[in-house]
This record gives C-alpha cells, structure tokens and sequence, in this order.
C-alpha cells in the first residue's frame, strides 16, 4: 500500500518518497531494532516516558495492538525503512465519545530532525479520517517543553492540569491535558490549503 499507512505485510519498498516518513503497526521481526532504538533512548525519554526495552515488554506491546482498542504506530524513514519512533492511541471509545490518547517517543538519534513532527500529522490524519475519530488527547508533563511544542504545534489545546494523574519510573506525575477535535483539524488544514493556493497566486506570472 503506497502512502503515509502501510498494512502489515505489505511491501515497504512501495512506500511513495513524496513524504520523508510513514507509519505502519509493529510486527515481530522488528523487536531486535526496535528494542535497540528504546534502549539506547532510556536516559532521553525519562522522566517523560517508558517505552518497551525487553522482549516481555515488547510482546505484551504487539498484544496491545491487536486490540481493537489500540492503535500502534511505528514511524519509519522513508528513505531506508529505519524505526525512528512510535506513537500509539490508546483506550479508543466508540459510540458517544469517538475519542483516544495519544503517547509518542522518538529515538534519541533521530530526535529534533522534524521526523515527529511530519509523523504526528500523519497520525492525526489516520486517526480523524481513517479511525472517524472525533477528539484526541495528549497528556504531557510540564517541563516536557519538546513535547508540549510537538503538540501544539500540530493544533492540540491545553484543556487543564491533571495533578499526580499518572505513574511514570515509579512516581505519580503531574500532566498537562492537551487535545484537538475534528473540527479545529479540518479548519487547520483547510486554512493551509488557503495559505497554499494564495501563495501559487501571488507568485504566478
């Protein structure tokens, strides 16, 4: 399947090189990259995030993918396939709510490169369009300034604060809620298009 998704199985040398990265769900031959690429980034993800770094860890995360209420995502380079990180929507709600979490890491060695930032549009794109979700919710730490500009950078809000609301390297954490609903990233994306078709204007012979 060529684009931004590509379906377990699927061949990856399809993926179409309009974009610098693309998502795909994890599989077992990637425990060996993967496990490598969290364990090398545990001193850069704490005290912001755990990720799996054993294989115990990471079989109980490709359980979690076959639930129909998680959605893992590992987002890879285009131009060599390399796993650069992950985002994952979590306790996905149907019927009234049509809502998830959403949780990201990236890879020390990849990280400040823009990749996260291409990626979590794509994730939002899948998750509104393929998913018909209507609302998604990132909880970060305070001080996690990186990843509090990720996501207002793709739109998100800040809703509130959330004291001691979640357990991380073994203490209780104070979060930031952050979300965006499929209105404001319809309108976002429409304004873009705008910005775009009025620059091709202005610039035209």
């Amino acid at each position: 399947m060529r684009g931004p998704w590509v379906s377990p199985g699927a061949d990856t040398r399809a993926v179409s090189a309009e974009s610098r990265v693309y998502l795909r769900a994890p599989v077992r031959a990637d425990q060996a990259e993967f496990l490598g690429l969290m364990r090398a980034s545990r001193s850069f993800h704490r005290p912001w995030a755990t990720a799996p770094t054993d294989e115990e860890r990471f079989s109980a995360y490709l359980g979690d993918a076959q639930r129909p209420d998680f959605e893992a995502m590992l987002l890879c380079r285009t131009v060599d396939h390399a796993i650069l990180g992950f985002f994952n929507l979590s306790q996905i709600t149907r019927r009234s709510l049509q809502s998830a979490y959403l949780g990201y890491a990236v890879g020390k060695q990849f990280a400040g490169k823009g990749y996260m930032r291409e990626g979590i549009e794509l994730v939002l794109r899948r998750a509104f369009l393929t998913l018909r979700l209507h609302r998604v919710e990132a909880n970060i730490q305070p001080g996690n300034r990186a990843s509090i500009a990720l996501a207002k950078g793709a739109g998100f809000r800040r809703e509130g604060f959330s004291p001691r609301y979640l357990k991380i390297g073994g203490r209780w954490r104070d979060h930031e809620r952050w979300a965006i609903l499929v209105e404001e990233w319809r309108e976002r994306h429409a304004e873009g298009r705008m910005l775009e078709g009025a620059g091709a204007t202005e610039n035209s012979p």
